[in-house]
């Protein structure tokens, strides 16, 4: 086994050796390659995983949703609001906690999850990666998001 050597400062301080921006610029490119994708559905990549989500299990409270996708209300609230007017999803005041909204699909919004399935083969088909790849490469990112939330 090769010995390991530990970077220098002066390599630390290369662009290229930056772990953040290599996930940042592969999330550049990931956005590239889902605009289209979405942009059939007419959703953004955040609307997107409301969706997704939502198709995994309906009827979920705002902080239920952010707490999976790692977003604050006020952030989701208008995101929220946009997939209501276009008639995906609809928010009611919880009956036994009113100060909780839930966020249900509508009719329209669980029809979308047929138009949507060829979404993730078109990014799985997109990185040249086999299966196990992915879900390695996910779990090691998930990992490493752990780690950084600590």
């Amino acid at each position: 086994m090769a010995k390991v050597v530990p970077p220098s400062s002066e390599d630390l301080m290369q662009l290229d050796n930056f772990l953040c921006f290599a996930i940042y610029s592969a999330n550049h490119a990931f956005t590239r390659v889902y605009k289209p994708l979405l942009d059939e559905l007419d959703l953004t990549y955040p609307q997107y995983l409301v969706m997704v989500v939502l198709w995994e299990k309906d009827d979920q409270t705002v902080g239920s949703l952010g707490e999976k996708l790692f977003l604050e209300s006020s952030t989701l609230t208008p995101m929220l609001k946009r997939l209501e007017a276009m008639g995906y999803v609809a928010r009611v005041r919880d009956k036994v906690d009113e100060r909780q909204v839930r966020v249900r699909l509508t009719e329209t919004g669980r029809a979308l999850k047929e138009k949507a399935r060829g979404v993730p083969l078109g990014i799985a088909d997109a990185t040249g990666m086999e299966p196990a790849e992915i879900v390695r490469l996910k779990q090691e990112i998930a990992a490493l998001r752990a780690s950084l939330l600590r």
